[in-house]
């Protein structure tokens, strides 16, 4: 027997009919001899329309107050749809989102988990009935009152409750099959994949992939829980996210659970840095002096394109490259230079690289305010910054290297009393 927690989407439950249609999905899973979890989201767009009824009262609502209204929704959803399955001949308790135990920080719109204390939801699964948990809400920790996550919240709520309950899998039900190639809405021959690793759908969710909501993929790479993404509308396989035995990290106790993990600081001596100045902005220059640069059998790592400083209708293209094979892509881009029509290169080989690694950097505002205010107080000039869901990068002059990844490690509590033992070598 396997332990599911399911999540429907609005679209999932925007009617009876489809709240029926759930229900029928649920008992067939209860059925096969499973205990299942499901967590719900506001039917339709219940949400949006409580927003303009709020909009209509005042353009000045108290955060506490929205919350409470806006968490109406998902309660709404939870009670018919445990009605729904008790008239399909199942059993299934509803419960609010702080009646399951989720326990969150005090910050009305986009509270983060603090805990999940799922004793009651553990209890219904164990007396054989289905429990059914409002999504996007929970309770504050610390004034008690009711909160909202924000975008996206009913995924996290279901993966939170997946980890808290030693689930064996999270299916997150939707309005398409799975994860596409890329939104089948925009390009309708996208292919379905059939298994992504959390880090690619990290990846995706982080720069617009709407399927997943980034912070419910962040918690489940913490937590080593499997993502099933499947249509409510369809009994199709879906796409598997697969975590990495790797990804899973053991909080200490009395942690945050949403906080940003913070791996540690890497840093990099080994790049260059070329600025071609004064392209055309016009479309196909940038492809032009890529295409060079791929001829000259050389990688680039990170890239900045701005306004030029030698005028209007003029770009700036920065990017960074093995500082070995920097004077030969500046040799080829010198040979492109009447085709590609830039003004000039600029060329600087004395750079190094430091890099903040870890998990949820993209979705914590504090880590990046963090981060930069420590390269402030150092003095460390910043030429180029780079970022991805578990990673911010930055580029300074190689003298100021040692001292940016000092300031930065020291920022996070990273630092210990004890002195590191270094026998010889570089470390590798």
């Amino acid at each position: 027997m396997a332990l599911i927690v399911q999540k429907y989407g609005g679209s999932s439950v925007a009617d009876a009919a489809g709240i029926k249609r759930v229900a029928a999905r649920v008992l067939e899973t209860r059925n096969a001899g499973n205990d299942v979890v499901v967590v719900v989201s506001a039917m339709g767009d219940t949400t949006d329309e409580l927003l303009d009824l709020a909009a209509e009262i005042t353009d000045k609502a108290p955060a506490r107050e929205m919350d409470m209204l806006l968490s109406a929704g998902e309660r709404m959803s939870m009670a018919l749809l445990a009605m729904a399955i008790e008239a399909a001949g199942g059993k299934a308790v509803s419960f609010t989102g702080s009646q399951a135990g989720m326990i969150t920080d005090a910050l009305h719109g986009s509270a983060r988990i603090v805990e999940v204390s799922p004793a009651r939801v553990r209890r219904a699964v164990e007396l054989g009935s289905v429990a059914i948990v409002a999504g996007f809400q929970g309770m504050s920790k610390d004034s008690k009152n009711i909160t909202t996550m924000g975008r996206g919240g009913s995924d996290t709520t279901a993966v939170a409750l997946a980890a808290a309950l030693d689930a064996d899998v999270c299916e997150i039900y939707t309005d398409v099959d799975g994860v596409f190639t890329a939104d089948p809405r925009v390009v309708h021959h996208a292919r379905m994949l059939d298994t992504l690793s959390s880090e690619e759908m990290l990846e995706l969710a982080a720069h617009g992939s709407k399927i997943l909501h980034l912070r419910c993929v962040e918690y489940a790479r913490r937590f080593g829980i499997p993502i099933h993404v499947r249509s409510s509308f369809s009994h199709n396989e879906g796409t598997w996210i697969v975590p990495d035995a790797s990804d899973k990290i053991e909080l200490p106790e009395g942690e945050p659970l949403e906080q940003p993990i913070v791996a540690g600081v890497a840093h990099d001596l080994s790049e260059g840095k070329v600025t071609v100045i004064g392209v055309p902005d016009i479309p196909g220059k940038a492809a032009h002096i890529f295409e060079v640069i791929a001829q000259a059998d050389t990688n680039v790592d990170m890239i900045v394109q701005n306004v030029s400083t030698a005028g209007s209708g003029k770009t700036d293209i920065t990017f960074t490259v093995p500082k070995a094979q920097a004077d030969r892509v500046v040799a080829a881009l010198r040979e492109a230079q009447s085709e590609v029509g830039f003004e000039d290169i600029e060329q600087d080989n004395k750079i190094g690289k430091v890099s903040l690694v870890g998990a949820a950097m993209r979705s914590n505002a504090g880590v990046s305010a963090t981060f930069f205010r420590a390269l402030h107080e150092a003095g460390i000039n910043v030429d180029l910054i780079s970022t991805s869901e578990i990673r911010i990068s930055i580029v300074t002059h190689e003298d100021k290297l040692a001292k940016a990844v000092e300031a930065i490690h020291t920022a996070f509590g990273l630092d210990t009393d004890q002195e590191a033992t270094v026998y010889g070598g570089t470390g590798r």
